[in-house]
């Protein structure tokens, strides 16, 4: 607080007047709270316990800290520049703003194989957000979603590109076209500006168009109306799809995804739809845009997300946009980014290191006891409530002692070495080689989201969130 403020003139000031004071925003940030300060601790452990060299970890522990020493290798991630990208690109179907006779070269593109391969290979959605997860009407079982996808920017608001959001649009397209001469400059290739930047605003004015299909995040709070279950005949018949006079075809589309995991898919396949709306709107769209259009924009918001694990002149080209976003002037410090970007794709294997070198002794054997009294004391007390019919009582004792608290930490990652290795056994890292470290993370996550769909829900796993 701030007791010199008049609470009645400014009580913002008043009452948060000395948090401001006190506490002044990083520039490597675009907020500050106490969780942040949490946050920030927490990654000065993690550094300290990946950088560790032992040689009696575990073999998951010793990829944890191979995968933090490639993203901290900077001056080999430098002295590669663009190569990485460069040699995946035309697994993707390539991106024609930076490929020389790119319709040529890729004739055999389709719609359902470039969505698709983006989706099984790297887990990115882009124009249909197709994904495997648990049935909202069924907790025990998986089912297939489609639903609107994310947009580069951050809000479909921010495609107004009017006002607050006007600088924001400029900078988002001026990093476009930044990567874009970038990868071609790399590849020997001439640089027409006019034509790169038409081609990138074209992507911009898709993008838009996109956007505005998307239902506004406030209407979509309601989970009936979100869930509209149908099989993939129905949807192909609801939602039929045209692209440059094809017709799309959503079982080959979904097809080609699960394929990478083994899986079949029939046109008796039930598909949760969750967003009906834009899947009419985009049938319209399509029919504006050109195939090499809409591979534009698959690859570029592929490639904008890997612009970080480049060299130091692709991290530069979207300092204007990050600026325009955020308000930071300055990167977040290499080790904090890399402790979280592991920390992020190998969480058992980082826990059992935070565990070790940080967690209170007993503390979390002492909630849990704290937590199976509280429930045994409800569980007695639903005897003395004069409101609540025999019926009632049972369902509220059933529901008590079904749920399952997830306290600190799965105890197994700590007593499980086989378990935890087993876990993480298709990875394997390479000290020199970040970028490909980071494609083989979206792959494995990918892999393991959609291998759920024949799986039952497992009630034991623990969900990790961050703040």
């Amino acid at each position: 607080m701030d007791t010199s403020a008049e609470p009645c003139t400014d009580f913002f000031k008043y009452a948060c007047g000395g948090w401001l004071k006190r506490n002044v925003i990083p520039e490597t940030s675009s907020r500050y709270s106490n969780f942040d300060i949490l946050r920030d601790e927490l990654e000065v452990v993690l550094k300290d316990v990946l950088q560790e060299p032992q040689t009696e970890d575990i073999e998951a522990v010793q990829k944890a800290k191979t995968l933090y020493r490639s993203c901290i290798n900077e001056s080999a991630i430098d002295s590669r520049g663009g190569v990485p990208l460069l040699r995946l690109l035309p697994d993707m179907y390539d991106w024609p703003v930076a490929a020389n006779n790119w319709e040529q070269d890729f004739g055999n593109w389709t719609a359902e194989k470039s969505i698709a391969q983006l989706n099984s290979k790297f887990g990115k959605k882009v124009l249909i957000n197709f994904f495997v997860g648990t049935d909202d009407k069924n907790s025990m079982s998986h089912i297939i979603h489609i639903d609107q996808p994310r947009l580069g920017l951050p809000s479909r608001d921010y495609y107004e590109c009017t006002g607050i959001y006007k600088e924001a649009c400029t900078a988002y397209v001026d990093f476009m076209i930044a990567v874009a001469k970038l990868i071609r400059q790399e590849r020997g290739l001439t640089i027409d500006d006019n034509q790169i930047s038409m081609e990138m605003n074209r992507i911009m004015d898709l993008e838009k168009e996109i956007a505005n299909a998307t239902t506004k995040p406030e209407d979509r709070n309601d989970p009936m109306l979100l869930y509209n279950k149908m099989t993939l005949a129905q949807i192909q018949g609801n939602y039929s799809l045209d692209i440059n006079g094809k017709p799309f075809n959503w079982l080959t589309f979904i097809n080609e995804i699960m394929s990478t995991v083994n899986i079949s898919i029939t046109n008796e396949e039930d598909v949760v739809v969750y967003a009906p709306e834009y899947l009419t709107q985009l049938k319209v769209i399509l029919t504006k845009y050109t195939t090499r259009d809409l591979q534009n924009l698959m690859s570029w918001r592929f490639i904008m997300d890997l612009v970080s694990s480049l060299s130091r002149n692709y991290k530069e080209s979207r300092n204007a946009f990050r600026k325009a976003l955020y308000g930071t002037t300055s990167e977040t410090a290499t080790w904090r980014r890399c402790a979280n970007y592991v920390n992020g794709n190998m969480e058992n294997a980082v826990g059992r290191l935070y565990v070790g070198a940080a967690f209170a002794g007993q503390s979390k054997h002492v909630v849990e006891d704290l937590i199976a009294q509280i429930r045994e004391v409800f569980i007695q007390t639903l005897d003395d409530l004069t409101w609540m019919d025999a019926e009632t009582k049972k369902k509220a004792e059933e529901k008590a002692l079904a749920i399952k608290e997830r306290i600190g930490y799965p105890d197994d990652i700590v007593s499980d070495d086989k378990k935890l290795n087993d876990e993480y056994l298709a990875l394997s890292y390479k000290e020199d080689e970040y970028f490909e470290n980071i494609i083989q993370n979206l792959k494995f996550g990918q892999n393991k989201q959609l291998k759920k769909l024949r799986e039952k829900v497992d009630k034991d796993e623990y969900v990790y969130f961050s703040f």
